[in-house]
């Protein structure tokens, strides 16, 4: 009686290339536990940028609100980070201050801060990241173009000194237009420079970091 044939194995491209010793490298998937870390990370990345930035710090006349770099690091946070994660870099940030760390302007800490004469700069930091989300990003997370970079420095700013400058004026018991001669005119040109800075770097970073490489 003839013996049955054993079919013949079709090799494939894999087996081709691939050797019985070799180890098959399988991409792990992201977890909801890799992803939640991985933003963790990212927002308190520019928590520390913005604490660093804090203690360059110059006070400026009349009132000696501080001008600082801390501006520049804030509309990065919302360009590179996006609204949600923006956001939460910015109560981070707030959170660490007034639970004691001195990580606000001049080394200064505490919820006293928070109610003081630069509250409002303070709560415009966490106020104006969904804003320039909105203005720089499409629905999908890509980075509009130069424009609307520009148009998103400029609202976020507008949304830090529309907090900051009131608050300024209630906590000093003067009006808006005196307010203004401390709390906006002195900081124009820096504001300026920061302004631009923070189109030039996000331009090149914030598409970059939309595409979560890390």
């Amino acid at each position: 009686m003839p013996r049955p044939r054993t079919p013949a194995l079709v090799p494939t491209r894999f087996a081709e290339r691939a050797s019985p010793g070799d180890a098959i490298a399988v991409p792990m998937p992201k977890t909801r536990s890799t992803v939640w870390l991985r933003d963790l990370l990212a927002a308190s990345v520019f928590a520390l940028l913005t604490s660093l930035a804090a203690q360059i710090a110059i006070p400026l006349p009349p009132d000696g609100v501080p001008m600082t770099l801390q501006t520049l690091v804030v509309l990065l946070a919302a360009l590179c980070l996006g609204p949600r994660l923006g956001t939460a870099s910015m109560v981070l940030y707030l959170a660490i201050g007034v639970l004691g760390g001195a990580i606000f302007a001049e080394g200064s800490k505490g919820v006293l801060v928070l109610v003081g004469q630069t509250g409002g700069y303070l709560l415009g930091f966490v106020c104006c990241q969904p804003v320039i989300g909105m203005i720089a990003r499409r629905r999908d997370g890509s980075v509009r173009g130069w424009l609307a970079m520009i148009a998103a420095v400029l609202a976020g700013n507008a949304v830090v000194f529309a907090l900051g400058v009131p608050v300024l004026a209630l906590v000093n018991g003067f009006g808006i237009a005196r307010a203004l001669e401390g709390g906006l005119y002195p900081f124009l040109p820096g504001l300026a420079v920061k302004a631009v800075a923070a189109v030039a770097i996000g331009r090149l970073a914030a598409p970059i970091a939309a595409r979560r490489p890390w």
